[in-house]
């Protein structure tokens, strides 16, 4: 059982602080959290309540679900996890959202012929379709323009079943706009009155791999997730970025000047809960990350998994936090120190829910100070409770 020794000592929630943000939404902080997949999807429908600044730096790697095929057929980042998490922001109190998000989610059938599919995404480009007549202009559209578009980009070999609607729209905006992400999110985020910024870490196609500890090398998100295959058994030694899913050649990639200036934008870094290799790590990899973040002077954030990921097997909590700490530093080791790039631990008050020990000599000669609170809930357990993290989170900016 881990033993925690809590060395800071603050006042969350701070309620003050929490009712002037609720007040005041759009004048909330500017919140950055590096993730992907749906671990953030309760956190992101609750944030805005409170902000709708908060920034969302997505990995593009996903090699899993439909996103695999869109990638396969146009070589492509991935932009399922860049549409969940749109759609978690959008605010569904504006008219016609609600219809919105349920087109952007709605998947086509997994059972129907490929005949059938081509006849409903046929009806899609038309207008005719329930989900597309339901949507209000201007969205219907657009949305009714990029069916037309990715009916014509589409092989004859594509395979539509368990299309999401939402990652083909994203993709016709990718194709159309000189294979850049960037414009259709804006666009869409604008229409779908999204409150916050979302964007890829990178526009790449690069996929992540892993080496073990027996040494067997694993290329592809969707086969270290545990999600569509066995989970890993084995711990997970180094990531990184590989040029496909047949070779694990590394690849350099660097943010843009743009991703550097958001993270250099924000009052509070958090590296949130959900998979901590293929959804946290992945995010630090591209070069540029850490030093744009030790070039933030705001408080940064780590709320590390409460046991519940398989992707974490042999890891102790204090070895979680060393792994971050390299990656976050690994732009210049000799130059950036922990006190650049982390400075809070958030944890449950149960430290029965981590795995091993943490080490606290290090965590006080590294600065690294622990708030400790009662994270999980009846009603969220064993998972952390958004609404509570979230107050924690607008607290400490």
């Amino acid at each position: 059982m881990p033993t925690i020794v809590i060395t800071r000592r603050v006042s969350v929630p701070d309620p003050q602080k929490i009712e002037r943000y609720r007040t005041a939404p759009q004048n909330g902080p500017r919140i950055l959290f590096f993730s992907g997949g749906t671990a953030l999807q309760n956190v992101s429908r609750d944030i805005i309540k409170y902000t709708h600044n908060s920034i969302h730096l997505i990995t593009p790697f996903d090699s899993g679900g439909s996103s695999a095929v869109l990638r396969n057929e146009f070589s492509m980042p991935a932009v399922g996890d860049i549409r969940n998490r749109l759609m978690s922001l959008a605010d569904d109190s504006v008219l016609g959202n609600p219809e919105i998000y349920d087109f952007f989610t709605h998947r086509l059938d997994k059972t129907a012929t490929q005949q059938e599919l081509r006849n409903e995404l046929k009806e899609l480009s038309e207008g005719h379709h329930p989900l597309i007549l339901a949507v209000p202009y201007p969205m219907r559209k657009l949305i009714q323009s990029s069916m037309i578009s990715i009916k014509n980009h589409i092989s004859d070999s594509f395979d539509l079943r368990g299309a999401s609607l939402g990652n083909l729209v994203l993709t016709a905006g990718y194709l159309d706009n000189g294979r850049q992400l960037a414009p259709v999110i804006y666009l869409f985020s604008k229409l779908a009155e999204v409150r916050g910024i979302v964007r890829p870490i990178a526009n790449a196609t690069a996929q992540l791999a892993v080496s073990l500890a027996d040494n067997r090398t694993v290329i592809g998100q969707h086969l270290i997730t545990g999600k569509e295959t066995a989970p890993l058994s084995t711990k997970i030694k180094n990531i990184w970025l590989a040029e496909s899913q047949e070779s694990p050649k590394h690849v350099s990639l660097s943010i843009s000047s743009r991703t550097s200036a958001l993270i250099n934008e924000a009052e509070l870094i958090c590296y949130p809960m959900g998979s901590f290799y293929s959804s946290v790590i992945a995010n630090l990899l591209p070069q540029g990350v850490g030093t744009s973040i030790a070039q933030t002077k705001c408080p940064k954030v780590f709320i590390p998994n409460t046991g519940t990921d398989v992707e974490l097997v042999g890891h102790t909590l204090s070895e979680q936090i060393e792994t971050l700490l390299f990656h976050l530093k690994k732009d210049n080791a000799s130059t950036i120190t922990t006190n650049d790039v982390l400075n809070l631990i958030v944890l449950d008050s149960d430290s029965t829910r981590y795995n091993g020990s943490i080490n606290n000599d290090m965590l006080s000669r590294e600065g690294i100070s622990v708030v400790s609170y009662d994270l999980i809930t009846n009603q969220s357990s064993p998972y952390i409770d958004a609404a509570v993290l979230n107050r924690i989170l607008l607290s400490l900016c």
